[in-house]
This record gives C-alpha cells, sequence and structure tokens, in this order.
C-alpha cells in the first residue's frame, strides 16, 4: 500500500497567512499541519508517502520533511503545476503507486482515526470514510442503502443524509483509469467526488464511519477549531498517562 498527501492549492482563504509559505505548513496546536496526515498513513502501517504540492513552496516541504528518514519512512514529492482539482493532483502519482493500492488523504484534514485495519484488509475497489456533522450542506454527502454507499453529491442545498464524505480515501490502481474518463466540473477542475461516483457505479464503493473527531483546516474558523481538537485530545491523553503512572507507582 502507497500513500498520498495532496496539499496543493494557493490557500487564499487564510490569506495573508499563506502570502510566505503553504497552507499545509501552518501550525495546527504545536505542529505543522502536514504532519497530522502523515502520522494517519504511518499508524496505518504505510511508509511510502508521497507529497503532491503547488509550485509557490515546494521547497519549503522539502526543507521541513526531507527524505522522510526523520519520520522512519520515505517521501517522494511531486509538483501540480496549476490548479486542477483533487482527482487531477491525485493523478500524478500513477508511476509513484506503480500497480499498488493507494490510501489519498487530503494534506488539510485532521483525523482522531486509526484505520490500520481499513487498509489491512481492503483489497480492490474504493473505500471512503464518513462522518456524520450537523452542517452536511458544506459537503460531499453520501446517500446510503443498507450497507451501500448509492450516491455522492456535492454540497447539496438539502443533503439526503447527514453523512459527509471526509478527505480519507482507500482506491485500487483503477482509480487512474478512473481520472483518465473524467470531465473537468463547471469550476475547470477534474473532482474526487466524480471518482467516488466511477466506484460506486460499478458497485466496488465500501464505506466507514469515523467515531473520533475529523476537521479541515482550510478557513481561520477550521484552522482554529482543528487546533482546539487536537489540544483537548492531547490534553486527555496527557491526564490518562499521569493517571497511568499514579496507578503503578
Amino acid at each position: 500500500m502507497k500513500g498520498v498527501i495532496l496539499a496543493g492549492g494557493t490557500g487564499s482563504r487564510l490569506y495573508p497567512l499563506t502570502k510566505v509559505t503553504n497552507k499545509h505548513l501552518l501550525p495546527i496546536y504545536d505542529k505543522p499541519m502536514i504532519y497530522y496526515p502523515i502520522e494517519t498513513l504511518i499508524s496505518a502501517g504505510i511508509k511510502d508517502i508521497m507529497i503532491v504540492s503547488g509550485r509557490g513552496h515546494a521547497g519549503h516541504f522539502l526543507e521541513l520533511l526531507g527524505s522522510g528518514a526523520d519520520h522512519g519512512v520515505h517521501f517522494t514529492y511531486e509538483i501540480q503545476e496549476k490548479a486542477g482539482g483533487i482527482a487531477q493532483a491525485l493523478s500524478l502519482s500513477e508511476d509513484f503507486v506503480d500497480g499498488d493500492r493507494i490510501t489519498v488523504i487530503l494534506g488539510d484534514n485532521i483525523f482522531q482515526d486509526n484505520i490500520k485495519k481499513d487498509v489491512v484488509n481492503f483489497n480492490s475497489g474504493a473505500k471512503i470514510f464518513l462522518k456524520e456533522v450537523p452542517d452536511a450542506h458544506r459537503f460531499g454527502v453520501a446517500e446510503l442503502k443498507g450497507e451501500k454507499v448509492i450516491g455522492i453529491e456535492e454540497k447539496p442545498k438539502e443533503p439526503k443524509t447527514n453523512f459527509a464524505v471526509t478527505g480519507i480515501y482507500i482506491y485500487d490502481s483503477d482509480v487512474f483509469d478512473a481520472i483518465k474518463t473524467l470531465k473537468p466540473s463547471g469550476r475547470g477542475e477534474l473532482e474526487i467526488t466524480d471518482v467516488n461516483n466511477y466506484y460506486i457505479n460499478k458497485g466496488e464503493m465500501e464505506y466507514g464511519v469515523l467515531k473520533g473527531f475529523w476537521s479541515d483546516a482550510g478557513t481561520f474558523e477550521s484552522l482554529l477549531r482543528a487546533s482546539i481538537l487536537v489540544q483537548q485530545h492531547a490534553s486527555i491523553i496527557n491526564s490518562q498517562n499521569e493517571i497511568d503512572k499514579s496507578v503503578n507507582m
């Protein structure tokens, strides 16, 4: 299983914080944002990771992360020359993936859940991860029927469910064939929702529901929210560790 972190985009919603660096290098509590998707992949047992970024500040990723030795992994880097959508950015990893399976994570998504079991048990097709949210109209929304996903609608005015599609996906190597069939959306980009609907239409889409917190970090409000969630989780872990120490003394 290979891992790909999509960390492109201009970060225009976070200007002027992004005037001199990529948004994925901004801090979430006590770490650069990019560390969190890296840790999600590492905790799933993935150690061969490609980072796809835009041209503007690509060297900053290399300066921060290097070869990956500090994290016990191997990093490969790719440049998305211009904005073309998430699916177009993913297409740049085809040679890197080289027929393997792939876990893809958006670089501004912060997850508490460990998906190692999902990665280990994945064979073919695709798998998305859903989170029940109160404001589903802001996201791609999954329509469910029993144990199946029967469709995904992007930012619907009247969502059919409250289950948002989060920014982590597992695909087999057919994902690159799927991307080649796509046409640009109204905003001129290749959409990851269209990739997921490709698998849904083939009857090859699975889903999981996240139990822990999830947040993106692409706006000032969500950047703050993600930091607070991480800080609160760290405080709980630290408190539990202190209790364990006192019990074992």
